[in-house]
């Protein structure tokens, strides 16, 4: 049950990502209670206004806002119809979440940046959960101390069991390796110098349209090298790790996980089978985060401007799954509002 000092956060969007924002709003997230949906599709709009305990359903962003039902949003529609959600909240002065990416490229996530400028103050997060992973906070923890020495290399791998026929070959760039954009230059302290992809040998049980496993390769400032295989037919579980390479040791995360069983001769250890299961705590950490913020008048966590580096990167990805070599990121100075 709410209370009247909760903050109101208005979710976007009624699909999969939608559903889970709502469901933490609803039920295990302190000081926070779902204040209404927006989602254009009658159906999902009444089925997650039902999972929240029956509030006030709008089609348009604007409809909410005028309605003044809202004090914060979580943005979770497709990447695609983000600006068009960003600028009014932004123009509203209400502090956003937004799921990943910020914008789809570099010129409309450029156009967000400038808004959220306009108003005097940030207001916008980006929803890259795995900075709230608490392997990646420890990896990115070690990397600072220097307790391993220099920071030499990071590898990471990031494989789906599958993906539907919807998924094209720009998504494992814009829709998978995104989060590999982020997360990795945080961990490693640097920014993102050159993009590289290096097609492996096809596997023949990928959709036909899909050429995949890739290998991408990032170049971080001072020369630290950074390769993720990004692998989305699998078949057997979802899976993502970081190995780090220093100069006086390996640390590894994310592997292995779950259920180890010895049955009948045999040793088995289960493993996730979607992003949902992998990193619900961070999920979690990330939307208390953002609630506690918002309460306070603030926001936290990856920047706007952390979202238009990674359209950048996500931008020369593209370019490279279709061209051999390094395509170098062309980022401007940090404005010093993010600075």
């Amino acid at each position: 049950m709410s209370n009247p000092s909760d903050l109101r956060v208005g979710v976007v969007g009624a699909g999969l990502m939608g559903g889970e924002h709502v469901r933490r709003l609803a039920g295990s997230i302190p000081g926070a209670c779902v204040g209404a949906v927006v989602e254009p599709d009658a159906d999902r709009a009444g089925a997650a206004a039902a999972a929240a305990g029956g509030v006030a359903t709008f089609a348009r962003i604007e409809d909410a806002l005028a309605a003044g039902a809202l004090d914060a949003v979580v943005i979770a529609t497709p990447g695609p119809f983000h600006e068009q959600t960003l600028l009014p909240v932004l123009e509203a002065g209400l502090p956003v979440l937004c799921e990943k990416p910020l914008t789809p490229d570099p010129e409309s996530s450029w156009r967000i940046l400038q808004a959220e400028q306009a108003t005097g103050r940030r207001l916008i997060q980006v929803g890259f959960m795995r900075r709230f992973d608490d392997q990646y906070a420890r990896l990115r923890e070690l990397v600072a101390a220097g307790g391993a020495g220099e920071l030499l290399m990071l590898r990471g791998v990031h494989r789906n069991p599958a993906v539907p026929e919807t998924y094209t070959q720009s998504m494992l760039i814009t829709d998978s390796v995104v989060h590999e954009f982020d997360v990795l230059p945080w961990v490693a302290g640097r920014d993102i110098v050159s993009v590289e992809v290096v097609h492996a040998r096809r596997n023949e049980l990928s959709p036909g349209h899909l050429s995949e496993p890739v290998l991408v390769l990032m170049r971080l400032a001072d020369d630290i090298l950074v390769d993720v295989e990004m692998n989305v037919s699998v078949g057997f579980g979802y899976q993502v790790a970081t190995e780090a390479v220093f100069q006086q040791g390996i640390a590894r995360i994310g592997q292995p996980e779950g259920l180890q069983l010895w049955q009948r001769g045999t040793f088995s250890l289960a493993e996730h089978q979607s992003f949902a299961t992998r990193f619900s705590a961070a999920y979690d950490t990330q939307l208390r985060a953002f609630v506690e913020a918002a309460r306070a008048g603030t926001v936290t966590g990856p920047s706007a401007w952390d979202g238009y580096k990674v359209a950048v990167a996500c931008a020369a990805g593209v370019v490279a799954l279709d061209r051999p070599g390094p395509v170098a990121l062309d980022l401007p100075p940090v404005p010093s509002f993010y600075a």
